[in-house]
This record gives structure tokens, sequence and C-alpha cells, in this order.
């Protein structure tokens, strides 16, 4: 009777394997730490565009750089966010694990 649990209890720890291998996915996805990144910064360029004095935008020859790439950071920022947000990353499936799993021939 033990050899019936046997297949349903691998067919278990295989789906376990599965969630986990996509969670770690989605913890890791390079859109989520990119994005993160220009929100960031483009928080910070904004706010010293902001406050920029006048001899700083003359340097610019009358342009408000920080302020203009500031929010043009906070803008990609915001498109890695929502295309994260749109389209999380799939963890590998089934047949990418089997394939892993299954011995090479040479």
């Amino acid at each position: 009777m033990a050899e019936d649990n046997r297949p349903h209890d691998e067919l278990i720890d295989q789906g376990e394997e599965l969630q986990q291998a996509s969670a770690a996915a989605r913890l890791f996805d390079v859109r989520r730490v990119i994005g993160g990144l220009f929100v960031v910064y483009g928080i910070i360029v904004t706010l010293l565009g902001l406050f920029d004095s006048s001899s700083e935008i003359d340097k610019a020859q009358g342009v408000r750089i920080n302020l203009w790439m500031g929010l043009a950071m906070l803008a990609l920022g915001a498109f890695f966010l929502v295309w994260q947000w749109l389209r999380p990353a799939e963890g590998p499936s089934k047949e990418d694990l089997a394939a892993e799993d299954a011995p090479r021939g040479h």
C-alpha cells in the first residue's frame, strides 16, 4: 500500500519545486531591480532639478536638465515596474526541469 502513495508523493514534490522556482523567478526579476533603481534615482534628480539655482540653469544653457532627466528616469522606472506587474516572470516548466535532471550523453 505504501507503493501506491509513492508516485503521488513524487508529484507533490515536483509541484512544490515548481512553485519555489516560480517564486524565485518573480523575486529576482531584473525588471523590478532596474525599475526600482530608476524610480529612486529619478526622485532624487527631480528634487535636485526643482531646486536648481539660476547659475546651474545658466550652465545648462537655460535648460533645467536635472528636472527633465529626473522625470525621464521616473518614467523609465515606472515603465519597468508596470511591465513586470503586467507580465510577471514565469518559472521553469516541467519539461525544462526534466531536461535538467536527465543525464546528458556526449
